[in-house]
């Protein structure tokens, strides 16, 4: 009798102790913090050339935002994020810039990975003067108490860098393959020639393509021996373009059939198909 009432009683005590931690229990809870402040010792026009590659472009530094908490100052790491657009565009454009930054406050880059993100990632024309809007993105683990810095304004001028792929020295590019109407031949009707944008940018704007089969960019009619293609053999990765090179495998074509818009960059290295 004496053991029965012995367990009780620590049964009891256990569950009073356990409702004790629950009720003594305080959840954490985001209450605010400020934006962070960015500021540049950049000039308003940002310096780019390629005699000056590995010299600095742009040197950004913000403050940390001082998140709270209902328990205090915030112990979580603050993650950041440097945004790059052009102006007018609002963050909005879907080629922007996002650099992500971890815990420090502070971004340097050179002229030559400034320059490049202008050219390849926001796609800004070469030697033309572009507008650029900068702001930072702060907050903490699963994207809580997102704050905005105010927006630093620049402008830029890239320069040309070597394309990516040396284009075709005939000038021309076709597509041939058993995607395409001809079948596999080298010489390609005119309906499956790009017209030449420059010389590194080829568009063909329509062109029918059977889905689930294959293709290759040839650049001399009459040969096999100049073409363009992709690292890994009918890549499923790639059916929607990707990044390309001289010579390569045969690329696979997506799996719905239909007419689609190719561009083929050499500049960047990449080629894009486009639903019609």
């Amino acid at each position: 009798m004496k053991k029965i009432l012995f367990l009780l009683l620590s049964a009891f005590m256990l569950v009073t102790v356990l409702w004790s931690c629950k009720k003594d229990e305080q959840q954490v809870v985001f209450q605010n913090g400020t934006a962070p402040v960015l500021s540049s010792t950049t000039a308003a026009v940002i310096p780019l050339s390629f005699s000056g590659a590995d010299n600095e472009a742009i040197n950004l530094t913000w403050t940390n935002p001082n998140y709270q908490l209902n328990t205090g100052l915030s112990s979580y790491d603050v993650s950041y994020q440097i945004e790059v657009d052009t102006t007018g565009a609002n963050f909005t454009n879907p080629n922007k810039k996002v650099i992500a930054i971890s815990k420090d406050l502070n971004l340097v880059m050179t002229q030559i990975v400034f320059n490049d993100l202008l050219l390849n990632q926001l796609q800004l024309a070469p030697s033309v003067s572009h507008n650029i809007d900068i702001r930072v993105k702060s907050f903490l683990i699963n994207s809580t108490g997102i704050q905005y810095s105010n927006v630093l304004k620049f402008t830029a001028t890239p320069y040309s860098l070597p394309p990516k792929i040396t284009p075709p020295a005939s000038g021309t590019l076709f597509i041939t393959g058993s995607a395409v109407p001809s079948g596999w031949v080298n010489n390609p009707p005119a309906t499956q020639q790009f017209a030449m944008v420059s010389p590194t940018h080829f568009v063909l704007n329509s062109v029918a393509i059977t889905g689930g089969n294959s293709y290759t960019f040839l650049s001399n009619f009459n040969s096999w021996d100049y073409k363009y293609s992709i690292a890994v053999k009918n890549d499923p990765t790639a059916v929607n373009g990707g990044d390309f090179q001289w010579q390569g495998n045969d690329i696979l074509a997506p799996s719905v059939s239909g007419n689609y818009k190719i561009d083929v960059d050499f500049q960047r290295g990449k080629f894009t198909l486009t639903k019609l």
